[in-house]
Formats: structure tokens, C-alpha cells, sequence
């Protein structure tokens, strides 16, 4: 039987809460074994169920007999192919100590290298699939509003150099905008690095401190600006020390560049395997806009993959492009003029916006929210 409504089940209480009704019901990663359940009594027909352990004396094939369907849990594995949930700094970072990294995200990356992160084996395959899937899930659930009770996240994506200094300029203004575009009720997203990616969750993470406290902050971080400078990590611990509740922000990384570290301040993480699913994903959810700061090849290969999402209309929906550096992209790349001539006849040319002020492009986004065009792209 085909189910017009599929039930995920991620929590035991949800499972109770059901009673064990399993039709239509995903159930993923439970620990059923110390749980009083009267296997024989449930009905199994169109449930699913992912990584979950089973008592004894239930079997798999008790279950795919009676109509069930099972992803076994899959054995040597760093990670959890089957998480309900993103990832949080917490997790990442444990084991993780100034002399030594034995962190879990370390831990994660050894094992994809060891793999051979281009070409892995098929349960390997299978199971980096499975993970980012289930990253996809939990994201989702994040962005609509099941996670905190703010409700649909209007996402706002920051793009650009990963080798910026702390130090830099744009690495301030950007911190700056994420600052002040949080305040104004957006949720930033970023993919999660270090560069201009930590300036972006910095500034959200940040959102209610004053300018003489971003200041004291620049300070503490300049003292290692790049990610590769010994004490970059306890800078940046230093700073969550001195405002440890900061404001709510998505970084999204890949282990396919797991040499460079994730940022420490974005409370929500989607870590991705597949580094194409994972920049093609963070654009498509940025649908309040993605801020293009200065940046070198990766950030220049986002600019027109986001240009084609919105030149195809791929989402239902234009929304703005907006590049920060009048230098960097009208005159040292030309960027800017060559995707206002691509979008000349186009709905999203009306969102095409540059500038090197950081109040600017705030008052831009909030005037120019993501619409549906009337005549395609």
C-alpha cells in the first residue's frame, strides 16, 4: 500500500506517543533493547526502519516477513549513517585538545582518506549516501522550524575567500553584516570553514554585541588571523569564553576539504561528505539572498552556480545576489558586469546589487525579498 504521509520517528517518545503504529512510519536510529514492546502486536506493513538495534528475539527477518523493511546498522564506522539530528561544535570538537587533535570531525576525516574519499568502496559509498541524506533530513527540519521556535529560518548565505586573515577588512565587514542582518531576523548560513566563512557565523553568533565588543574580539582573534597559525583554535575558544550565548547560526562543511577546520561558531553544522551536494545545497536554501564577499575560484564557481539556480528559476524562486567589493568584482574580475549582461533580460537582474557598504546591503535584502517571477527567469 502507498502512503500519501510518511511519519519519521527519531525519538522513542515519539514511538510511544504512537503507540507502535509503524504504517507509513520511518524510524530511524532507535535502540529498541531495553524497551517494552510486544513485537507480535505491531503492524509492520510500509514501516522502515534505519540503524536501529532490536532485542534478541526480534529478528530482521520477523520484520521483513511481516511487511517491514530494514537498513541494518553498519559495522566500523566513525560516524552515524542514520543521525537524526546536525551536528553541533560540541560533538565535533571532542577529543579535540592544543597538543593534539582527537576530535571525532578528525577521527571522521581520517577514516574518508583512508577510504580513498574519490573512489570508496561501495558499503563505504553506500553509507557516506546514507549520512548525507540523513544531514539533508535534519537540515530541513532545522529550516522549518522544528528545531527552535522561531519558526521557517529566512536564510541568508555569506560566500567567499577560506585563506582571508582575520585581520582583513572584509573579514570585519562581514562580521559586521551577519551582525547587523541577524538583528534584522535573518539566519545566516555559511560553509562553515575557516576565511570568510567563520566571519559569517562569528557575526551572527555576535548579534548582540556592541562595536567596542566586536573591536575587543578582533583583537583577540588577530592574535593567529590564519587557520593555519598555531593558537587559531584558542582564539577562537577565547572569544566563545567571553560571550559563551551567542545567537543562532548553520555552517555547512565538507570532509571532502577536511584539512581546514570547521568554526567554532555556528550552533547548527550539516556536514557533508559530498562536497557537491553540499555547495549546491547551501545555495538552494539561501533564499533571502547569498552576499558574495571577495574570494578566489571556489567563490567565483559559486557565484554562477547561484546564478544559474536563479537564471532557471531551479526553485520556484529568484532572490538576491549581492557582492561585497566594488574593487573585487566590477574591476579586478568583472564578475559583476558579466552576470548583469547574463540576467539583462531576466527577473533576478532586478537583484543584482554591489557595493563596499556593509548598511547598504542589509537595506538591500530587506527590500528585496525572494519572489516567484511572473514569466519564468
Amino acid at each position: 500500500m502507498r502512503c500519501s504521509v510518511i511519519r519519521e520517528l527519531d525519538r522513542l517518545e515519539d514511538f510511544i506517543t504512537h503507540k507502535g503504529q509503524l504504517h507509513c512510519a520511518v524510524v530511524q536510529g532507535l535502540d529498541f533493547r531495553e524497551v517494552d514492546i510486544d513485537w507480535k502486536k505491531l503492524d509492520f506493513n510500509g514501516a522502515v526502519f534505519l540503524g536501529c538495534h532490536f532485542p534478541k528475539d526480534v529478528s530482521v527477518e520477523f520484520i521483513v516477513t511481516n511487511g517491514g523493511v530494514v537498513f541494518p546498522v553498519l559495522p566500523d564506522l566513525p560516524y552515524n549513517p542514520y543521525r537524526a539530528n546536525l551536528y553541533s561544535r560540541e560533538e565535533l570538537m571532542e577529543g579535540w585538545t592544543p597538543r593534539k587533535d582527537n576530535s571525532v570531525d578528525k577521527g571522521i576525516y581520517d577514516h574518508f582518506e583512508s577510504k580513498g574519499r574519490a573512489n570508496p568502496d561501495i558499503l563505504e559509498a553506500l553509507a557516506q549516501r546514507l549520512h548525507d541524506h540523513a544531514v539533508d533530513d535534519a537540515l530541513r527540519d532545522l529550516l522549518e522550524g522544528r528545531v527552535e521556535s522561531d519558526g521557517t529560518k529566512k536564510v541568508v548565505a555569506i560566500m567567499g575567500g577560506h585563506g582571508t586573515p582575520r585581520t582583513d577588512p572584509y573579514y570585519k565587514k562581514v562580521v559586521r553584516l551577519t551582525r547587523d542582518l541577524t538583528r534584522e531576523g535573518y539566519f545566516i548560513a555559511s560553509g562553515g570553514g575557516p576565511g570568510m566563512m567563520e566571519a559569517a557565523n562569528l557575526g551572527a553568533w555576535l548579534a548582540d554585541v556592541d562595536d567596542a565588543g566586536l573591536e575587543e574580539v578582533f583583537s583577540i582573534l588577530a592574535e593567529a588571523p590564519i587557520y593555519s597559525d598555531p593558537g587559531y583554535m584558542q582564539s577562537a575558544q577565547s572569544v566563545i569564553d567571553l560571550y559563551p550565548h551567542g545567537r543562532s547560526s548553520l555552517a555547512v562543511p565538507t570532509w571532502f576539504y577536511g584539512h581546514e577546520p570547521t568554526n567554532l561558531f555556528s550552533k547548527h553544522i550539516a556536514k557533508y561528505f559530498s562536497n557537491s551536494i553540499r555547495e549546491d545545497g547551501l545555495l538552494a536554501i539561501a533564499e533571502y539572498g547569498v552576499v558574495f564577499s571577495p574570494g578566489s575560484a571556489g567563490t567565483t564557481q559559486e557565484i554562477f552556480m547561484d546564478a544559474t539556480q536563479n537564471h532557471y528559476v531551479t526553485f520556484d524562486k529568484v532572490s538576491p545576489m549581492v557582492f561585497l567589493g566594488n574593487k573585487r568584482y566590477r574591476e579586478e574580475t568583472m564578475i559583476y558586469p558579466c552576470i548583469e549582461q547574463l540576467s539583462a533580460d531576466r527577473e533576478y537582474g532586478k537583484l543584482l546589487f554591489c557595493t563596499d557598504e556593509v548598511d547598504e546591503i542589509v537595506q538591500f535584502i530587506k527590500e528585496n525579498p525572494p519572489y516567484v517571477p511572473v514569466n519564468g527567469g
